[in-house]
C-alpha cells in the first residue's frame, strides 16, 4: 500500500480515536503491538513482562489519546510510552536482568563461500560479548542505542519517543556508544 495513504489513513484513525472511537484505536493498536511488544521485549529481556509492559501501554495510550497533538508520529508516541511503561514496570518487578537484542536475527553470520566455521564461530563470540556489554550499560544508555542501533530511528524520533532534545539525544547516545566501547575493550574484544 502506498506510504502516503498509509500515513492518511493512521491520521483519521487518531483522530476518530482521539474523539473516543474505540474501534479506531483498536485498529491503530493491531498495527502496532508487534512492534510495542517488541519494543518492550529488547528492553526488559523478559516476555511475560514484555507483554505486560505492552498491554499496559496500550492502556496508558487510549487514555491519553485525547492529548495527543500529533507533534510527532502516532508510532513514535506509542515508543515513547512504550519505553516508560517498561522502565516502570520493571522498576516495580524490581527485575534487574537483561537479556539479547536478538542481534543474531538483525545481523546474522554471513553465509558466503569464504565462510569458515572458524568464523561463524568468531562472529557468534562478538555477537556475545557485545549483548553482555549492553546488558551492563544503564538503561537510559542502552535505550537510546537500542532505539538507534536496533530500531533504527532518528535521532529526532529517539528525541521524541524519550521526550528529550535532538542535541540530548546525540549525546546520549555518543556516551552510550563510548561506554560500551570501553566496556568491549574490557573484556579484550
Amino acid at each position: 500500500m502506498d506510504p502516503d495513504r498509509v500515513q492518511a489513513r493512521e491520521r483519521l484513525l487518531v483522530d476518530r480515536a482521539r474523539s473516543g472511537d474505540q474501534a479506531a484505536f483498536a485498529e491503530l493498536v493491531r498495527s502496532h503491538q508487534d512492534d510495542m511488544y517488541t519494543l518492550a521485549y529488547r528492553l526488559t529481556a523478559d516476555r511475560e513482562l514484555a507483554a505486560d509492559v505492552a498491554q499496559e501501554a496500550m492502556i496508558r495510550a487510549w487514555r491519553g489519546i485525547g492529548g495527543f497533538r500529533g507533534d510527532a508520529s502516532f508510532s513514535t508516541w506509542l515508543y515513547r510510552i512504550t519505553a516508560n511503561t517498561a522502565w516502570t514496570l520493571r522498576a516495580r518487578s524490581r527485575r534487574r536482568a537483561w537479556m539479547p537484542l536478538e542481534l543474531a536475527e538483525r545481523t546474522p553470520a554471513p553465509e558466503t563461500p569464504q565462510s569458515h566455521p572458524e568464523t561463524a564461530g568468531d562472529a557468534g563470540d562478538l555477537r556475545r560479548r557485545l549483548v553482555d556489554a549492553l546488558s551492563r550499560l544503564p538503561a537510559g544508555s542502552r535505550q537510546v542505542v537500542v532505539l538507534k542501533d536496533v530500531e533504527g530511528m532518528s535521532h529526532a524520533e529517539i528525541a521524541s519517543a524519550l521526550g528529550i532534545t535532538t542535541t540530548a539525544a546525540k549525546v546520549r547516545l555518543h556516551r552510550a556508544r563510548l561506554r560500551l566501547r570501553r566496556l568491549l575493550e574490557e573484556d579484550g574484544t
